[in-house]
């Protein structure tokens, strides 16, 4: 498991980002696990997240030149994500974000920053069925931007008509999506730390799909 991927899922049940229990997502399924990443900004984690992302973008040598963060929790994301990036490569990067009503007075519009042909990097919390990020990169669009890819801190890895959330979003809209970890992983942390119990919770729910 890669160190990154570790310190994520340590992070995560740490500031109880990354519960275990009985929930209901948005889609209406039912779901063993929870994962909140506002928890993360609850607890003072933010500056160790972006971190991870800004890590994640470097390994993987991500090509944009604006971070776009959907609002609420993006906006917070992209803005640490952008200053720890900036540090890391000695210049300044960009971010932007949306709005959930459109502002009619002041610099006005949808959208607080320039995405007009951008090469866009959309940066959020969690990959379930990528209803989320098909909205940011409608908003892209609009803007006159151009999405260079997505990354996120944790693919659920939800099974959609039969296809991985990320490779259907490939196949419909052109986009790959990035993840910092992935929930099959979080069974390989729960074995390595001996938490059999917990891994064979989450090993039935990716077994169900």
């Amino acid at each position: 498991m890669q160190n990154k991927e570790t310190r994520f899922f340590e992070l995560a049940l740490e500031s109880n980002a990354l519960q275990l229990g009985d929930f209901t997502l948005k889609s209406g399924r039912k779901s063993p696990y929870f994962f909140n990443i506002g928890s993360f900004f609850n607890e003072g984690y933010i500056k160790e997240l972006a971190e991870l992302y800004a890590a994640h973008i470097l390994e993987n040598e991500l090509d944009f030149n604006l971070i776009f963060g959907p609002a609420y929790k993006g906006i917070p994301l992209a803005a640490s994500v952008a200053a720890s990036l900036s540090s890391k490569v000695n210049r300044p990067i960009p971010f932007a974000f949306d709005r959930k009503e459109v502002k009619s007075h002041g610099e006005g519009g949808k959208v607080v920053g320039n995405l007009k042909d951008k090469k866009v990097l959309i940066v959020d919390d969690v990959l379930t069925a990528g209803t989320a990020i098909k909205q940011s990169v409608e908003i892209i669009h609009q803007a006159e931007g151009k999405v260079s890819c997505c990354l996120v801190a944790l693919d659920r890895e939800e099974v959609i008509d039969d296809i991985l959330a990320r490779d259907k979003i490939l196949r419909e809209i052109e986009v790959d999506v990035f993840s910092i970890a992935q929930i099959s992983r979080l069974v390989d942390f729960f074995e390595s730390n001996n938490q059999h119990k917990e891994a064979s919770i989450i090993n039935k729910y990716i077994n169900s799909q």
